[in-house]
Formats: structure tokens, C-alpha cells, sequence
């Protein structure tokens, strides 16, 4: 097994050593550690002084985390590849379970649970059910070990034959530097399980912490990221073929952001006061999502005219 941390800025020096640490504390240790510099000479230079155990390399593609999961998907030694954010921290058992879950050969993939570490107090205006917008599990997520559409992309474990059997990762899209921006992850393992018939899985019980900085706990960056995904996921419907792509969104709108409300206006009316905002958040999360799936529509119909 592989475990590969895509990196781009120094800026994350710290939490890069935390995120490699936590992989070293492995119960099972991966036989090679891969580290993929995105374009950033001085980055690699310096993780290779740092850290002359583990093995860094370029980005050998677009600047951006899909070109860098590429990068890995290309390079790796390993038969199973496990994808660690660079600004998250395994559990020790991390690997252990999700290779567990990976026993039987029609599951292509699994991912983990994901908890926010909020460097600060967590926003009490900050509906649960949006904790996709820092990249954690969100309220509404199953509680046990299922077949899911995707795992999270930063916490996962992939076969490497992948790269054969269904390609690398569009990259045009996922996030490049700090712009919030995703679904590469939904695209790739629909194409993946459409051509090959397998499956992906969900395991709770494997679990990692990633960090929210003071950054991504405002308002702005709440509707940015929500408007982002629309676009993004305009993209995937477009180029998705197949079973409705787009099957756990309608769930996730129809059934869990109502039950969401709700509860934020009963507990309003329990005069907790912030479950009103939360209840408002909801909605305006839908709308700016919305938003940018008309927008990204519009390009993408634009661009084929």
C-alpha cells in the first residue's frame, strides 16, 4: 500500500508534519509513503531535506489537487493508494479499517469518516448538514459501513489498477491552491464503477480529523463554497453517463436539508436563538448551490454551441 499526501504551499508546513506523522502511527503501515509537491520547487526541496524517508515528487500535470492525485496514480509502488489531505490527521486504525472494508474485489474504493477539528469555536450559525462545505461528514451521512457513490476524496483509499481500468481524474476539476472548488472525486468514481461494475463504501469507524481554520469558518466562505459546488456539479451531470449522477444530491435535498430545518426552528422556538440562522443557512446554501448549477448549465451549454 501506498499513502499519499498532496501538498502545495508552505504556508501548511506544520499540519504536512502532523498529517505524515499520523501515517507513520499506522497499526498498519503503508509500505511506501508518496508525497506529491504541486509545482512549488522550494516545497519539495524542503520535504526532501525534512524528510529523507519518505518519497517526494512533482506534480507531473496540471497545477491542482487532480493533477497531483494523477501524479500519484502513475508513480505509486503500491497495489492500493490512500489519500491523506494534507491538512488532516488519520486515527491510528485509519488504514487498518479501510482496508477491511476493501476485502472482497468488487469494491474499487473506501472512504472514511471525516470530524472537523475547528481551530476556533465552531460558528453557531453553522448548520451540520453543511459540514461538506470544510470537507467533513455532514449530518444526514449513514452511520454504518455502506455502498456509497463516493468517498471523500481526501480521506481514501483507491485500487491503484484504476488508472487502467477507468482513468485519472478530470483536471478541470477540484481545487487548485485555496480556490473552493471540487467534485472531481463524484466524477471519477462514477466513471470508475460505471465501467468496471464495482462499488464504493463508506466506513464510520475509520476516521480522520481535518482542520478549519478561522478562514473558512465565515459566512462569505460558506456561500462561495456552496456556489462552487453547483458549478462543479454542473459538470458532472453534464458528463456522466449512465444511473442519475446527481441521485444523492435530490436525496440530500428533499430529505435531509427539510429534516435540518426543521430542527433549526425548533430549536429557535426552544429559544436557542443561532437555530434560527442555521435554518436560514440551509436555505441560502441551497440557493447559492443552486446558483452556481444554473451557471455552470448555462457555460457548459454555451461551450458545446
Amino acid at each position: 500500500m501506498t499513502a499519499v499526501v498532496c501538498v502545495y504551499t508552505e504556508r501548511r508546513w506544520d499540519r504536512i508534519l502532523l498529517a505524515l506523522h499520523s501515517l507513520r502511527e499506522q497499526t498498519l503501515a503503508p509500505q511506501e509513503v508518496l508525497v506529491v509537491v504541486d509545482h512549488n520547487p522550494a516545497l519539495r526541496a524542503r520535504l526532501e531535506v525534512a524528510l529523507p524517508e519518505v518519497r517526494v515528487v512533482e506534480n507531473r500535470h496540471r497545477q491542482g489537487l487532480s493533477g497531483g492525485r494523477n501524479t500519484a496514480l502513475e508513480l505509486a509502488t503500491g497495489d492500493l493508494l490512500a489519500f491523506l489531505d494534507d491538512d488532516a490527521q488519520a486515527a491510528p486504525d485509519w488504514l487498518e479499517t479501510l482496508v477491511r472494508a476493501m476485502s472482497t474485489d468488487d469494491v474499487l474504493g473506501a472512504g472514511s469518516r471525516v470530524d472537523p477539528e475547528w481551530q476556533t469555536r465552531r460558528p453557531r450559525w453553522w448548520p451540520s448538514e453543511f459540514d461538506w462545505v470544510v470537507g467533513c461528514t455532514y449530518r444526514g451521512m449513514p452511520g454504518t459501513s455502506c455502498v456509497v457513490r463516493n468517498p471523500s476524496g481526501g480521506a481514501m483509499v483507491l485500487r491503484r489498477d484504476l488508472r487502467e481500468r477507468a482513468g485519472l481524474f478530470r483536471e478541470d476539476l477540484g481545487r487548485v491552491g485555496d480556490r473552493p472548488v471540487g467534485c472531481e472525486e463524484t466524477e471519477y468514481c462514477l466513471r470508475a464503477a460505471r465501467l468496471t461494475g464495482g462499488v464504493f463504501r463508506y466506513e464510520p469507524a475509520s476516521t480522520i480529523l481535518h482542520l478549519v481554520p478561522p478562514a473558512r469558518c465565515t459566512w462569505s466562505y460558506f456561500l462561495n463554497r456552496c456556489y462552487s459546488e453547483g458549478l462543479s456539479k454542473a459538470i458532472v451531470a453534464k458528463s456522466v453517463r449512465g444511473a442519475a449522477p446527481l441521485a444523492t444530491e435530490r436525496h440530500y435535498v428533499t430529505r435531509v436539508l427539510p429534516a435540518g430545518v426543521l430542527a433549526g426552528l425548533t430549536d429557535a422556538v426552544s429559544l436557542d436563538l443561532p437555530g434560527l440562522l442555521r435554518a436560514s443557512n440551509i436555505v441560502l446554501g441551497v440557493a447559492a448551490a443552486s446558483a452556481g448549477f444554473v451557471t455552470g448549465r448555462a457555460r457548459r451549454v454555451a461551450l458545446d454551441g
